[in-house]
């Protein structure tokens, strides 16, 4: 990292260690606020490390944390952005693995919604989220399939219905993808403009949410009685349920 006005702390990544964290020497009360937030110092490196294995979403997070409490203490920081950048998601042998950027929030994107104007300027934030490779959308899709497919890993009755059930989900965010494809190319082409005197977006009252009973409770049953470290064994067994009739459909991959 090129580091031209010397912070108080730099955060930076490693490919083999991942995120890694410097402090100047005089103040050892940085340090401190370093491993309240779960960074270990390396002698041999002389740099704080986060523990092996620190998932990339949690890494991110615990920078944005720490960074902000230095902030607030009055500290300059710096940060690598490469620490953003998401690791390349296991493919198999022959697949080639999808480049990973760092994308906007849908906490971003809404935000920005606030800010604009033109119809046309709503379809652009839209088709951000339906972006074959990098929108929400496809991602969300893509995440709840790998789901279905590490519960039915399990290869037990439970696993089996569960993965059935999101397999179900993805099914659906599928659909719903099409439908906001729908009413982004809408957007597009409407040439309307809010007018100068609209009240703002934040003080237009959103519908209530309603609430969507669970699917089926069969897996929570036996998850609830199944023996564990800190549950007796001895304790009777949830009753074997007839296997369901209907078959998920399975999540077809979008094609936007």
């Amino acid at each position: 990292m090129n580091l031209p006005n010397n912070p108080d702390v730099a955060f930076g990544f490693h490919p083999d260690l991942g995120v890694a964290a410097a402090v100047v020497d005089d103040r050892p009360h940085l340090g401190e606020v370093l491993r309240k937030h779960h960074f270990r110092y390396s002698h041999g490196l002389d740099v704080y490390l986060l523990p092996e294995g620190t998932p990339h979403n949690t890494a991110v997070r615990t920078v944005a944390a720490a960074t902000r409490e230095f902030q607030d203490a009055g500290h300059t920081v710096a940060a690598d952005p490469r620490i953003m950048v998401p690791p390349p998601v296991p493919t198999p042998d022959g697949v080639a693995a999808r480049k990973t950027q760092p994308g906007q929030s849908l906490t971003a994107l809404t935000g920005e919604l606030h800010e604009l104007r033109r119809s046309a300027d709503v379809a652009e934030v839209l088709e951000q989220i339906l972006d074959e490779h990098h929108g929400a959308v496809g991602d969300l899709e893509e995440f709840i399939d790998t789901a279905a497919a590490w519960c039915e890993r399990l290869d037990t009755p439970g696993g089996r219905e569960l993965g059935q059930h999101l397999r179900t989900i993805a099914h659906h965010v599928a659909f719903l993808g099409d439908r906001l494809a729908d009413a982004q190319l809408d957007l597009s082409v409407t040439p309307d403009v809010t007018p100068k005197d609209a009240p703002p977006l934040a003080d237009v009252p959103l519908p209530k949410q309603h609430k969507i009973p669970s699917v089926t409770h069969t897996a929570r049953a036996r998850a609830a009685v199944r023996s564990s470290p800190k549950r007796p064994a001895d304790l009777p067994a949830a009753p074997e349920e007839a296997p369901r009739s209907t078959a998920a459909p399975p999540s077809p991959r979008r094609t936007r």
